[in-house]
């Protein structure tokens, strides 16, 4: 079922990205002013080049737009209600109830699984509108770990400066991380495609990452913010571990269209045509998705490595040492590697790359969590 899009007018688009490309070139220099005393030269070209990708994402994109915007105010809205003391979450029912970060994290977890519910209902009605709710509450859920993220750097700051870092460092903030931005990649591809049929699907894999940090939370009070590692303690993190999980997302997104793909192509051999098959993208639409999610996530699955071998030679003077994650590492980027060869230069697409996809989801996990739960080595900095 395709999902119409509304028709803009070029001009108003044009002025629109204009003004967005101003906001984000008016934000950059004005973080850099503010915390020009703190910034070194390595985070000033982070926040010049964060600029940069979301302008380019935002020109064409409104929705992200509106998801930037509404995650900056409410982020600042917090950090003002918070002022100085991290008390204060106590006595404001904004920041007891919505804007402290474990608050957003609970609004995140509910609004995903919400969304991911709803997709699959308006899928089974073959509701447009059903849809569109659906499309909705992702964007809000997205917003809202958005923003519990941004809190919660503010409230590592508020419990000592010399405990305060970018909320990267444990497993309970990168599931975090990890399940918006799989949930922009899939909003992304969704808006491009103009079909949400696939939400369902892809929100499985977002909702069971909330289903663990959940469980994480109030089984091992991992929402406990602790202070870095001194390993830990550097700029490349910042740009190291977004960028991995850009490439687990995308990963993660390629094996649940794998599903859909193997669960429809069962379907049309069995069935032949049905209501249910009329409502999801074609096959080669889905290999196609597949196969750019994948290229997608090579892509900065690869700098990230590569970051993470710079990083490894500042901190342990070696770019490489075989380290159980670095080895998992190598494993998931030659398994890509792989089947972007094999899609590429022999041409294969179809069922057994959906196996593949689905099957390499697996290899990415246990790198991404096995290697923290069974192995142990120079990155055990996760460990459940």
């Amino acid at each position: 079922m395709t999902a119409n899009l509304t028709t803009v007018n070029p001009n108003k688009s044009s002025i629109l990205t204009w003004l967005w490309r101003l906001l984000m070139t008016l934000s950059a220099i004005g973080l850099i002013s503010y915390y020009a005393e703190v910034l070194d030269v390595y985070e000033v070209s982070i926040v010049i080049l964060t600029a940069i990708s979301m302008a380019f994402l935002g020109q064409d994109w409104p929705g992200f737009r509106w998801h930037v915007i509404a995650a900056a105010i409410l982020s600042l809205v917090a950090v003002s209600l918070y002022g100085t003391d991290l008390g204060q979450a106590e006595n404001s029912f904004w920041l007891n109830y919505i804007l402290a970060s474990q608050s957003a994290f609970m609004w995140m977890s509910a609004l995903f699984v919400m969304a991911t519910v709803t997709y699959f209902a308006g899928m089974a009605l073959d509701s447009a509108f059903t849809q569109k709710v659906a499309t909705a509450l992702t964007w809000s859920a997205t917003t809202m770990g958005m923003v519990g993220l941004m809190v919660r750097w503010r409230e590592s700051y508020l419990i000592g400066a010399d405990i305060g870092h970018i909320p990267v460092s444990n497993l309970y903030e990168v599931f975090i991380l990890f399940s918006v931005v799989t949930a922009l990649l899939y909003l992304f591809y969704e808006r491009r495609y103009e079909t949400r049929s696939l939400g369902g699907f892809v929100l499985l894999v977002i909702s069971a990452a909330v289903v663990f940090q959940l469980w994480y939370t109030f089984e091992r009070n991992a929402h406990e913010i602790q202070p870095l590692v001194p390993a830990l303690q550097s700029y490349w993190m910042k740009i190291h571990v977004p960028a991995n999980f850009v490439g687990y997302g995308a990963f993660a997104m390629a094996a649940m269209i794998g599903v859909a793909y193997l669960l429809v192509s069962w379907r049309q051999q069995k069935q032949g045509d049905s209501a249910w098959l009329r409502t999801m993208p074609s096959l080669t639409m889905m290999d196609d998705l597949m196969y750019k999610s994948i290229a997608l996530g090579f892509a900065f699955f690869t700098l990230a490595t590569i970051l993470g071998a710079l990083w490894a030679a500042e901190a342990w003077g070696g770019y490489w040492s075989w380290d159980p994650k670095e080895t998992w590492a190598l494993i998931v980027w030659l398994n890509y590697a792989a089947w972007l060869h094999m899609r590429m230069t022999k041409g294969w697409n179809g069922v057994p790359m959906a196996w593949w996809a689905l099957i390499g989801l697996f290899v990415t996990l246990f790198a991404f969590l096995g290697v923290n739960m069974f192995l142990s080595g120079l990155h055990s900095y996760g460990t459940l």
